[in-house]
Protein backbone atom coordinates (compact mmCIF):
# COMPACT_ATOMS: atom_id res chain seq x y z
CA UNK A 1 0.00 0.00 0.00
CA UNK A 2 1.39 3.49 -0.94
CA UNK A 3 1.83 6.02 1.82
CA UNK A 4 3.23 8.88 -1.19
CA UNK A 5 2.34 11.86 -0.62
CA UNK A 6 -1.28 12.92 -2.73
CA UNK A 7 -1.97 9.39 -2.48
CA UNK A 8 -5.33 8.47 -0.80
CA UNK A 9 -5.03 4.98 0.33
CA UNK A 10 -8.83 4.07 1.01
CA UNK A 11 -11.61 2.94 -1.65
CA UNK A 12 -13.85 6.20 -1.84
CA UNK A 13 -10.52 7.67 -3.20
CA UNK A 14 -7.82 6.60 -5.87
CA UNK A 15 -7.02 2.89 -6.00
CA UNK A 16 -4.53 2.79 -3.18
CA UNK A 17 -1.93 -0.31 -4.57
CA UNK A 18 1.26 0.23 -6.34
CA UNK A 19 2.80 -1.64 -8.51
CA UNK A 20 4.68 -1.85 -12.00
CA UNK A 21 3.19 -4.75 -12.97
CA UNK A 22 -0.53 -5.29 -14.06
CA UNK A 23 -3.01 -8.58 -14.94
CA UNK A 24 -5.43 -8.09 -17.26
CA UNK A 25 -8.31 -10.49 -17.75
CA UNK A 26 -10.02 -9.34 -21.19
CA UNK A 27 -13.83 -10.31 -21.46
CA UNK A 28 -13.57 -13.57 -19.31
CA UNK A 29 -16.84 -12.43 -18.02
CA UNK A 30 -18.46 -14.04 -20.71
CA UNK A 31 -21.58 -16.06 -21.70
CA UNK A 32 -20.62 -16.63 -25.39
CA UNK A 33 -23.87 -16.24 -26.43
CA UNK A 34 -22.82 -14.54 -30.00
CA UNK A 35 -22.69 -15.76 -33.23
CA UNK A 36 -19.52 -18.05 -33.29
CA UNK A 37 -19.83 -17.91 -29.33
CA UNK A 38 -19.90 -22.01 -29.32
CA UNK A 39 -16.47 -22.21 -31.33
CA UNK A 40 -14.63 -19.59 -29.28
CA UNK A 41 -16.06 -21.23 -26.02
CA UNK A 42 -14.28 -24.60 -27.20
CA UNK A 43 -10.99 -22.79 -27.18
CA UNK A 44 -11.77 -21.05 -24.40
CA UNK A 45 -12.05 -24.00 -21.77
CA UNK A 46 -8.35 -24.66 -22.22
CA UNK A 47 -7.23 -21.26 -21.02
CA UNK A 48 -9.18 -21.29 -17.61
CA UNK A 49 -7.00 -23.01 -15.36
CA UNK A 50 -3.87 -21.30 -16.97
CA UNK A 51 -5.32 -18.46 -16.33
CA UNK A 52 -6.55 -19.21 -12.61
CA UNK A 53 -3.50 -20.20 -11.78
CA UNK A 54 -1.58 -17.10 -12.85
CA UNK A 55 -3.91 -14.34 -10.96
CA UNK A 56 -3.18 -16.35 -7.82
CA UNK A 57 0.13 -16.00 -8.43
CA UNK A 58 0.22 -12.45 -9.14
CA UNK A 59 -2.21 -12.01 -5.74
CA UNK A 60 0.07 -13.71 -3.77
CA UNK A 61 2.90 -11.01 -5.03
CA UNK A 62 0.44 -8.24 -4.75
CA UNK A 63 0.33 -8.09 -8.43
CA UNK A 64 -3.10 -5.90 -9.33
CA UNK A 65 -5.52 -7.46 -11.43
CA UNK A 66 -7.78 -5.84 -13.39
CA UNK A 67 -10.97 -7.26 -15.07
CA UNK A 68 -11.50 -5.54 -18.28
CA UNK A 69 -14.70 -6.82 -19.91
CA UNK A 70 -17.10 -6.00 -22.52
CA UNK A 71 -20.44 -4.26 -21.80
CA UNK A 72 -21.66 -6.27 -24.78
CA UNK A 73 -23.93 -3.71 -26.13
CA UNK A 74 -25.49 -3.54 -22.41
CA UNK A 75 -25.26 0.30 -21.89
CA UNK A 76 -26.71 0.52 -18.57
CA UNK A 77 -25.48 -3.26 -17.12
CA UNK A 78 -23.33 -2.54 -14.63
CA UNK A 79 -19.49 -4.82 -13.77
CA UNK A 80 -21.70 -6.88 -11.65
CA UNK A 81 -24.40 -7.30 -13.60
CA UNK A 82 -22.19 -9.27 -16.66
CA UNK A 83 -21.02 -10.99 -13.86
CA UNK A 84 -24.14 -12.29 -12.90
CA UNK A 85 -25.43 -12.70 -16.43
CA UNK A 86 -22.46 -15.21 -17.47
CA UNK A 87 -23.22 -17.04 -14.50
CA UNK A 88 -26.60 -17.94 -15.02
CA UNK A 89 -27.06 -22.09 -15.10
CA UNK A 90 -28.20 -21.73 -18.56
CA UNK A 91 -25.36 -19.41 -19.73
CA UNK A 92 -23.13 -21.58 -22.26
CA UNK A 93 -19.80 -20.11 -20.67
CA UNK A 94 -20.61 -20.51 -17.17
CA UNK A 95 -17.69 -23.33 -16.34
CA UNK A 96 -15.40 -21.33 -17.75
CA UNK A 97 -16.70 -17.85 -15.97
CA UNK A 98 -16.93 -19.89 -12.37
CA UNK A 99 -13.47 -20.81 -12.46
CA UNK A 100 -12.40 -16.79 -13.19
CA UNK A 101 -15.18 -15.16 -10.70
CA UNK A 102 -13.65 -11.97 -9.06
CA UNK A 103 -12.28 -11.83 -5.85
CA UNK A 104 -13.47 -8.65 -3.66
CA UNK A 105 -10.37 -6.44 -4.20
CA UNK A 106 -10.10 -7.00 -7.90
CA UNK A 107 -10.33 -4.22 -10.08
CA UNK A 108 -12.95 -3.73 -13.09
CA UNK A 109 -13.17 -1.60 -16.24
CA UNK A 110 -16.27 -1.97 -18.65
CA UNK A 111 -15.27 -0.93 -22.32
CA UNK A 112 -17.52 -0.14 -25.25
CA UNK A 113 -15.56 -1.02 -27.80
CA UNK A 114 -12.84 -3.77 -28.79
CA UNK A 115 -9.62 -2.21 -27.06
CA UNK A 116 -9.25 -1.80 -23.33
CA UNK A 117 -8.02 1.65 -23.45
CA UNK A 118 -10.70 3.15 -26.09
CA UNK A 119 -13.50 5.21 -23.43
CA UNK A 120 -12.63 3.47 -20.18
CA UNK A 121 -10.38 4.44 -17.29
CA UNK A 122 -7.84 1.74 -17.88
CA UNK A 123 -5.20 4.24 -18.84
CA UNK A 124 -6.09 6.42 -15.69
CA UNK A 125 -6.26 3.41 -13.39
CA UNK A 126 -2.73 1.72 -14.78
CA UNK A 127 -1.27 5.10 -14.38
CA UNK A 128 -2.37 5.66 -10.59
CA UNK A 129 -1.15 2.27 -9.88
CA UNK A 130 2.36 2.98 -11.79
CA UNK A 131 2.47 0.12 -14.00
CA UNK A 132 4.58 0.14 -16.60
CA UNK A 133 4.08 -3.62 -17.68
CA UNK A 134 0.63 -5.54 -17.99
CA UNK A 135 0.25 -9.07 -18.57
CA UNK A 136 -2.89 -9.47 -21.19
CA UNK A 137 -4.86 -12.58 -20.74
CA UNK A 138 -8.52 -13.40 -21.96
CA UNK A 139 -10.56 -13.55 -25.35
CA UNK A 140 -10.24 -13.34 -28.19
CA UNK A 141 -6.85 -13.23 -29.70
CA UNK A 142 -7.52 -11.74 -32.75
CA UNK A 143 -9.94 -9.18 -31.46
CA UNK A 144 -10.18 -7.68 -28.71
CA UNK A 145 -6.62 -8.96 -27.08
CA UNK A 146 -4.97 -7.64 -30.25
CA UNK A 147 -6.56 -4.27 -29.98
CA UNK A 148 -5.68 -3.66 -26.37
CA UNK A 149 -2.04 -4.78 -26.92
CA UNK A 150 -1.63 -2.48 -30.33
CA UNK A 151 -2.76 0.80 -27.55
CA UNK A 152 -0.29 -1.09 -24.63
CA UNK A 153 2.26 -0.30 -26.73
CA UNK A 154 1.37 2.89 -28.13
CA UNK A 155 1.45 3.62 -24.51
CA UNK A 156 4.50 2.79 -24.14
CA UNK A 157 3.63 -0.08 -21.96
CA UNK A 158 5.70 -3.64 -21.69
CA UNK A 159 3.38 -6.23 -23.21
CA UNK A 160 2.90 -9.69 -22.07
CA UNK A 161 0.46 -11.71 -23.85
CA UNK A 162 1.21 -16.13 -22.80
CA UNK A 163 0.09 -17.91 -25.21
CA UNK A 164 -1.96 -20.61 -23.03
CA UNK A 165 -4.01 -17.76 -21.87
CA UNK A 166 -5.31 -15.99 -24.49
CA UNK A 167 -7.84 -18.03 -26.98
CA UNK A 168 -9.53 -17.47 -30.58
CA UNK A 169 -11.89 -18.58 -32.48
CA UNK A 170 -9.03 -20.51 -34.84
CA UNK A 171 -6.10 -21.78 -34.92
CA UNK A 172 -4.88 -19.81 -37.50
CA UNK A 173 -6.35 -16.70 -35.81
CA UNK A 174 -4.36 -17.87 -32.90
CA UNK A 175 -1.24 -18.40 -34.20
CA UNK A 176 -1.44 -15.47 -36.78
CA UNK A 177 -2.40 -12.77 -33.60
CA UNK A 178 0.64 -14.12 -31.40
CA UNK A 179 2.94 -13.41 -34.41
CA UNK A 180 1.72 -10.36 -34.99
CA UNK A 181 1.69 -8.96 -30.78
CA UNK A 182 5.28 -10.55 -30.94
CA UNK A 183 6.60 -8.84 -34.24
CA UNK A 184 4.74 -5.57 -34.16
CA UNK A 185 3.89 -5.04 -30.02
CA UNK A 186 6.83 -6.40 -29.19
CA UNK A 187 5.27 -8.71 -26.95
CA UNK A 188 6.83 -11.43 -24.95
CA UNK A 189 3.72 -14.49 -26.04
CA UNK A 190 5.83 -17.12 -23.72
CA UNK A 191 3.81 -19.58 -21.93
CA UNK A 192 2.57 -18.35 -18.13
CA UNK A 193 4.30 -20.82 -16.46
CA UNK A 194 7.67 -19.30 -17.99
CA UNK A 195 7.03 -15.52 -16.74
CA UNK A 196 8.92 -14.62 -13.57
CA UNK A 197 6.47 -12.75 -11.39
CA UNK A 198 9.12 -11.60 -8.85
CA UNK A 199 11.27 -9.85 -11.58
CA UNK A 200 8.44 -8.15 -13.19
CA UNK A 201 7.14 -6.71 -10.30
CA UNK A 202 10.58 -5.15 -9.24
Amino acid sequence: MSSQPGKQNNLHGSAPDQCPLALLLVDVMNDFDYPGGDRLFENAQRIAEPIRKLKSRARDLGVPVIYVNDNFGRWQSSFKEVVERALRPEARGRAFVEQLKPCPDDYFVLKPKHSGFYQSPLDVLLKHLGATRVILTGLCTNSCILATANDAYMRDLDLYVPQDCVAAQTHEDQEYSLHHMACMNKATTTPSTALDLNELTR
